[in-house]
């Protein structure tokens, strides 16, 4: 049933009609919204899970060579060796719109002080198994800012693509039906309207021809 409030007139007809074209219009583009953005989740899922799986490969040899420099080192060598760093980080952070998302794209960047080398010690009391766990974890950060930047890219997306469903669900289940159940109602109310005008000039007519036989007469 139409609403109640709704005032059956040609100028609210037309209005409505209106809003109905606007309506089916932004149903249509909000629907190939929805399509890329999934498109570009399943994508991004996919980078995910293959950086996943390359990081905890990385943080597994890291581990490893860690574990093997502490069994070779005394707990006061190895916390001397790293309370130093020589390098120096920063992160820059930007966005990239994508489909009306912002989602942000990460850039890191090192600086040495010593460029030659990044380990923070010397080499005459630590052991070559340190080295090999510092540089497998530096092998592995950038995989690791990488897999940072793509989970958030997919938060961010599904967080988009569930508020574009609503939004799409909205006009296709509530507002386009009940404004196309209101133009119907307001098209048989003109209808009804036209047909009693009708009858009422026929009426009027058929009096005025009574009047002017019996005037004649």
């Amino acid at each position: 049933m139409a609403s109640k409030t709704i005032n059956p007139t040609r100028m609210e007809l037309t209005r409505l009609k209106g809003r109905l074209r606007t309506a089916v219009r932004g149903h249509r583009l909000l629907k190939d919204k929805r399509d890329e953005l999934m498109r570009q989740f399943f994508v991004v899922v996919r980078e995910n899970k293959e950086l996943r799986m390359k990081v905890e490969k990385g943080l597994e040899e890291a581990n490893r060579a860690m574990g093997v420099a502490s069994s070779v080192m005394s707990p006061e060598m190895l916390q001397q060796a790293l309370l130093y760093p020589k390098q120096s980080a920063t992160l820059d952070m930007t966005f990239k719109n994508i489909m009306s998302v912002n989602v942000p794209v990460y850039a890191f960047h090192t600086k040495n002080e010593d460029e030659s080398s990044i380990y923070p010690y010397g080499f005459a009391q630590t052991s070559g198994e340190l080295d090999d766990a510092l540089g497998a974890l530096a092998s592995v950060f950038q995989d690791m800012l990488e897999l940072a930047q793509a989970e958030k890219k997919t938060q961010l997306l599904a967080s988009e693509i569930e508020k574009t469903r609503r939004r799409v669900n909205a006009l296709e289940y509530v507002m386009i039906p009940e404004m196309e159940k209101n133009i119907k109602y307001i098209s048989m109310k003109l209808e009804e309207n036209d047909r009693a005008t009708k009858v009422r000039l026929m009426k009027v007519k058929d009096m005025v021809l009574k009047d002017a036989h019996e005037f004649e007469a």
